[in-house]
């Protein structure tokens, strides 16, 4: 482990200050699940990616196709939107702009690289999402956790759990106030998030027709919430789109991290014909 390069990277904002730092481990052969949680703890990042080979019959242009895995500091989740823009950044400055094929716990998640004001811009394409309704008593234990009435919570926002790779239960605020004063009970949160197989809880405030404030809880990670959330902006993208919430062709701008400090910037795009979102945002190394 003590041989091993840790990159650090942040996503979503070209600023290190901002966005989502992430670790980046690009040559992770020879570790093993331990070696690689305790990295990942060891940083304390929400999470970080550990790449290897590809596996066998994955495809992709050769050196451009890589296993991923993603630790947070308590646990492995089966995939993290910006700790693959973090990597496709990192790599994009080694091996250049241009399409990158990732073999991720979730599925297959392509990620095309570009070049941007002098920076590198990483868009990678979600796995085929879906939603599901919560119970009634779930939905009132998760209030309860926040201490949000269920007057704060916006009615054209029906509360669902949204998959993209990850399940987050996405709630909507009433107003940017109520989003902006998040204060919850950690272990009665993270409670209710392992019994329902949670990454975040996407809380999100619309600003506009295609504009929206989001934040996203993350006790399951160790880590009391996450700045800008790539997994989560994909599964809300579902969302918004299966709901009737936005058009079927759309691009979506989420703003986050704003209220921890750490502004950053996420992308949605939707396409009519294709259940699958694209989530992009900019990205620069940690110095």
């Amino acid at each position: 482990m003590t041989d091993t390069e840790v990159l650090r990277y942040t996503a979503f904002s070209r600023d290190p200050e901002g966005g989502n730092p992430a670790g980046v481990v690009l040559d992770a052969a020879g570790l093993d699940d331990a070696a690689m949680l305790g990295i990942a703890a060891g940083l304390g990042y929400s999470e970080t990616a550990f790449l290897t080979a590809p596996p066998e019959g994955l495809g992709g242009e050769p050196g451009r196709a890589f296993t991923v895995r993603y630790f947070s500091p308590k646990a492995e989740v089966p995939f993290c939107g910006h700790a693959t823009v973090a990597t496709a950044v990192a790599l994009g400055e080694r091996i250049g702009p241009g399409e990158l094929l990732l073999s991720t716990r979730a599925g297959t998640v392509p990620v095309s690289v570009s070049t941007e004001d002098g920076g590198l811009r990483a868009t990678l394409t979600s796995v085929e999402p879906h939603t599901e309704e919560i119970g009634a008593a779930d939905l009132a234990e998760a209030l309860a956790a926040l201490d949000w009435p269920a007057a704060d919570l916006d009615p054209a926002f029906p509360p669902r759990i949204a998959y993209a790779g990850a399940r987050h239960l996405v709630l909507g605020a009433r107003t940017r106030a109520r989003l902006a004063d998040l204060a919850y009970d950690f272990a009665r949160l993270e409670a209710l998030m392992r019994r329902l197989d949670l990454t975040t809880v996407q809380l999100v405030h619309r600003a506009g027709p295609d504009r929206f404030h989001v934040r996203d809880p993350f006790p399951v990670g160790g880590v009391v919430e996450d700045p800008a959330t790539g997994a989560a902006a994909a599964a809300f993208g579902a969302y918004a789109r299966e709901l009737g919430l936005v058009p079927q062709d759309a691009v979506l701008t989420l703003h986050q991290g704003d209220d921890m400090g750490r502004p950053g910037v996420l992308t949605v795009e939707l396409r009519a014909g294709d259940p699958r979102v694209r989530v992009g945002g900019t990205g620069v190394r940690i110095p």
